[in-house]
């Protein structure tokens, strides 16, 4: 079996990491998952060596490769456009949608119209984002399936297997706190720039590593805001880290008794959640859905109210200064992802989804307890 994954963004994002790991999987299940991406965001590592990746907005070279490739199924990722190529490519297999935008008004031209195609069904990574959805459509079947986590590749690191040569370098007498994502209004990086002054008026033993933002649209808003508020000594900025490096990243933050913070403000799954979880940092973040889907508030991480700024700085407090809390919730982390997001409970799910999809279950969507 092969399915198509199409997508408009190849990315270094929580999108492409899931998929990463569900086409790890699904080979295992012999299911060859190859993409198609219409823009490039740097994204291509991540996928280059697990799946084939083909890379064009080229829409007659796009209907090609739908035509000549014999797909058992395609998946559309938030990517209108997808659904006239397939049309035009008289592909006769079903077509799933994945809608992981998780601004409506962002989500809206996705679903508006699949121009004569009739999807099977939609996938989304949360209950919260399956709510969002259902706002949007009438008569096709949502399925929330949770992305998952390759807790072979992403796990809590001995210390004998740290990279401790490659960036960032774990800084002498400091806690460490992880702020992941790209440099973008809805990751809230204002908000960072807030806690990170507060955190520098209060103390000197922390260091807060921001992983990402080399292409990110206010890359250079945050920058200038960085310099400007004189926080180049506490916030250290790494644009670019390899995919491969970040188990590394995670066991150096961890060592160092620290946490991963999040100050987004709307997300429709969140995978450096879960990817910090499973290393066992514990992770500090608001409590909105659907973040308190992933992280059991004050076992896995601590949760704080909407983007209370003097909050957030408490809780990080409450999890850099007490050394027993943190073992305590380091250890509940990696055995909550195990549990709920490991890559063989979640992809499994979609596995058997695409098998039954394929194989022309004609009930599909009418049974949730199909799956």
């Amino acid at each position: 079996m092969k399915i198509l994954v199409i997508w408009r963004l190849l990315t270094v994002g929580g999108v492409n990491a899931g998929w990463r790991n569900r086409s790890i999987y699904f080979k295992k299940h012999g299911i060859e998952t190859e993409f198609l991406y219409t823009t490039d965001h740097g994204g291509l590592h991540i996928m280059q060596d697990v799946a084939k990746v083909y890379l064009t907005k080229d829409g007659q070279e796009i209907i090609k490769i739908i035509k000549r490739n014999n797909y058992g199924a395609i998946i559309v990722c938030d990517t209108g456009a997808a659904y006239k190529w397939i049309r035009k490519a008289q592909f006769k297999g079903p077509v799933l949608i994945e809608a992981r935008t998780p601004e409506l008004i962002k989500l809206m031209p996705h679903l508006q119209s699949f121009r004569g195609i009739k999807p099977q069904l939609i996938v989304v990574p949360s209950h919260y984002q399956k709510r969002l959805v259902s706002i949007l459509t009438e008569d096709i079947h949502i399925q929330v399936i949770y992305n998952g986590v390759d807790t072979a590749f992403f796990r809590a690191l001995e210390e004998s297997e740290i990279d401790y040569i490659s960036l960032p370098e774990l800084p002498k007498g400091k806690k460490v706190i992880g702020w992941i994502g790209r440099t973008d209004k809805r990751k809230n990086w204002p908000m960072l720039i807030e806690v990170a002054k507060k955190i520098k008026e209060e103390r000197d033993d922390v260091e807060i590593w921001l992983i990402g933002g080399a292409q990110s649209v206010q890359r250079e808003e945050f920058s200038a805001a960085r310099e400007q508020e004189q926080l180049t000594d506490v916030i250290k900025w790494f644009p670019v880290i390899p995919y491969q490096q970040m188990p590394h990243v995670y066991a150096k933050i961890r060592q160092s008794g620290g946490c991963t913070l999040a100050t987004t403000k709307s997300e429709s799954f969140g995978n450096t959640f879960i990817e910090s979880m499973i290393c066992g940092v514990p992770v500090v973040a608001s409590n909105i859905m659907p973040i308190n889907e992933l992280v059991v508030n004050g076992k896995t991480g601590l949760l704080y109210r909407g983007q209370n700024v003097d909050d957030a700085v408490a809780k990080i407090y409450d999890v850099l200064d007490n050394e027993g809390l943190h073992r305590q919730m380091s250890l509940a982390a990696i055995n909550h992802v195990e549990k709920t997001f490991a890559i063989e409970v979640v992809a499994d799910q979609y596995v058997q989804l695409l098998k039954k999809i394929i194989a022309g279950n004609s009930e599909v969507g009418n049974h949730d307890n199909a799956y």
